[in-house]
């Protein structure tokens, strides 16, 4: 379990990493503005900007653009050193470029800003619920794997024929069948017939409260959790509200001021309420299972007692009916 618990936080570590780590945004050309071209370079014209010649360089007309002032007419060469201005219009039928095949999908890209944006207008209570946050889904995913690993373990078949060898007075069999289990309760029956000749029910409370514990780990750590993520939640609200009032003064910074706090004392109480609710769940689930197992616990132990009850009072009353009364009688 040590190892699942180090896993998912370094798995949220790399992830608040990757949050954290914004992709620049793409630079993008203006329309009709072109970008300057290196000495030696033909300049890349843009759709509707107009392109100048250069000096002894032929200029591409389109054929289908009207005539521009200035241009000589068709079939008259262009006086040299003269500045001719021609429309570059793009072809017909011509797809306008495709995103790089290895730029961020838009979608992402924007969600990613979301949580961050976000993040950061929740204002420094933010860092304590992600704190909790990342805690209490850690614990969760640990009790989930307990407890699917619990569910394997359950061998009620064992329990019948360890009860059945008791029944029959087989108590070495019980004892062999018990031992080495994974079971809960066949553990606990396992420790309660090896000392039975010392204190039978002593040895199966003990061993009880064994397992209730392990099944009960980390469940105090949800209940501090469900209670202390509102509370947080609540805090950052003052503060964003604390915030808000003290730029009241000031007509000019008023409203952006007051719009900030207010966004942070929201955020931080949905963050802290969603986080309660997020573990309140899991925390009556598995308190449930625990309350469950502790039946069962007392249930087998109750019956254990019984039976071998029942033995040792079957045994004494064999010797009692096998033991001769020998009497003296008196002689007068």
């Amino acid at each position: 379990m040590k190892t699942i618990l180090i896993a998912c936080l370094c798995s949220f570590a790399l992830t608040l990493t990757s949050l954290a780590q914004s992709p620049a945004p793409p630079q993008t050309v203006p329309p009709g503005i072109s970008p300057v071209a290196s000495p030696g370079a033909p300049a890349a014209a843009s759709p509707g900007a107009p392109a100048v010649a250069s000096p002894g360089a032929p200029a591409a007309v389109n054929p289908a653009a009207p005539a521009q002032l200035g241009s000589p007419p068709p079939g008259q060469p262009a006086a040299p050193g003269a500045a001719i201005t021609a429309t570059l219009s793009p072809a017909a039928g011509a797809e306008s470029p495709a995103p790089a095949a290895g730029s961020p999908a838009p979608g992402a890209e924007t969600a990613s800003n979301w949580l961050i944006d976000n993040f950061r207008k929740g204002g420094p209570i933010m860092w304590p619920i992600l704190i909790v946050s990342i805690i209490g889904l850690t614990v969760v995913i640990e009790r989930v794997f307990w407890w699917g690993g619990r569910w394997f373990r359950r061998d009620p078949k064992r329990i019948e024929k360890v009860f059945t060898a008791i029944e029959n007075g087989d108590l070495a069999e019980a004892s062999r069948l018990s031992r080495g289990s994974r079971d809960p309760v066949l553990r606990m029956m396992w420790n309660g017939l090896n000392h039975q000749h010392a204190s039978l029910q002593g040895a199966l409370q003990v061993a009880a409260g064994i397992e209730i514990k392990r099944a009960g780990r980390f469940l105090v750590v949800m209940d501090t959790l469900v209670t202390l993520a509102p509370l947080l939640g609540l805090l950052g609200t003052i503060t964003g509200l604390i915030k808000s009032f003290s730029f009241l003064g000031n007509e000019e910074l008023a409203v952006q001021a007051v719009t900030g706090g207010i966004a942070e004392a929201l955020i931080a109480t949905a963050c802290g309420l969603g986080i309660a609710i997020f573990a309140l769940i899991p925390f009556n689930f598995f308190t449930s299972r625990v309350s469950n197992l502790e039946f069962e616990l007392q249930t087998a132990a109750t019956n254990l007692e019984v039976m071998l009850g029942a033995q040792t009072a079957e045994r004494e009353m064999e010797i009692a009916g096998t033991t001769p009364t020998t009497g003296k009688g008196s002689s007068i």
